[in-house]
C-alpha cells in the first residue's frame, strides 16, 4: 500500500495516508448511510373509549425501504394519558398491523411503551420509543402509534380536563422514521 504522509509510529492508518479519491463515499457500504428522513407532527387533539388497540389519527408515516436490508429507526413521542386516577391510556408502535415496540404480554395486560395515568384533571403525560425495525421489504410500510384505554376514555395532545387558561396546555406528538441503509 502507498502512502502520502509519513507512516505513525504505531502504524496506525490515518486520514493524512489515504490519498484523494481512494475511499469514494458510493463504496463506503455498511457504515449506515441515512436513506430518507419522514415525519408526522400532531398538533390536534384526540380521544377515544376503544377497549382494543386503535390508530390515533394523526399520528403515522409510511416509508417506502430502498432495499430490503434497510433498517427504519422509529422515534415515537406521545403525549397521551387516561381519565384522572382510574384508567391508564397505553401506547404502541405499530408496523402496518403488527405491533413492534410493546412490552411482553402478560395475562389480560396490554402491552405498550407508554403508560399514563394522571393524578390531576389539568395534567397530561408523556412518553418517548426508540426503536430500530428490520422490516425486509422494499413495499410502503406505514408505521403508526395506537392507544387503548380500560374501560374509559384516552387522550392525546390534551388533558382530561382540557381548561381553557394560559396554564393548560394543548401539545404536539410526532412519528419520525429515518432509513438506515446497510
Amino acid at each position: 500500500m502507498a502512502y502520502i504522509g509519513s507512516r505513525p509510529a504505531d502504524k496506525a492508518l490515518v486520514t493524512s495516508d489515504i490519498a484523494d479519491g481512494i475511499v469514494t463515499f458510493a463504496k463506503t457500504t455498511g457504515f449506515g448511510k441515512i436513506g430518507q428522513v419522514l415525519q408526522t407532527a400532531k398538533t390536534d387533539t384526540f380521544t377515544s373509549t376503544s377497549t382494543s388497540f386503535a390508530d390515533i389519527t394523526g399520528l403515522s408515516v409510511a416509508i417506502t425501504p430502498t432495499a430490503t436490508s434497510s433498517k427504519v429507526l422509529v422515534f415515537a413521542h406521545i403525549v397521551g394519558c387516561g381519565e384522572v386516577g382510574t384508567n391508564h391510556g397505553i401506547f404502541r408502535i405499530v408496523r402496518d398491523s403488527t405491533a413492534i415496540y410493546a412490552g411482553d404480554s402478560a395475562g389480560s395486560r396490554s402491552s405498550g411503551f407508554h403508560s399514563g395515568i394522571v393524578s390531576d384533571t389539568n395534567s397530561v403525560e408523556a412518553g418517548t420509543g426508540i426503536f430500530l425495525d428490520s422490516p425486509s421489504t422494499t413495499s410502503a410500510t406505514t408505521y403508526k402509534i395506537q392507544g387503548i384505554t380500560e374501560g374509559s376514555t384516552f387522550f392525546v395532545n390534551r388533558s382530561p380536563n382540557d381548561g381553557d387558561s394560559k396554564g393548560r396546555g394543548r401539545l404536539a406528538s410526532s412519528i419520525t422514521v429515518i432509513e438506515v441503509l446497510v
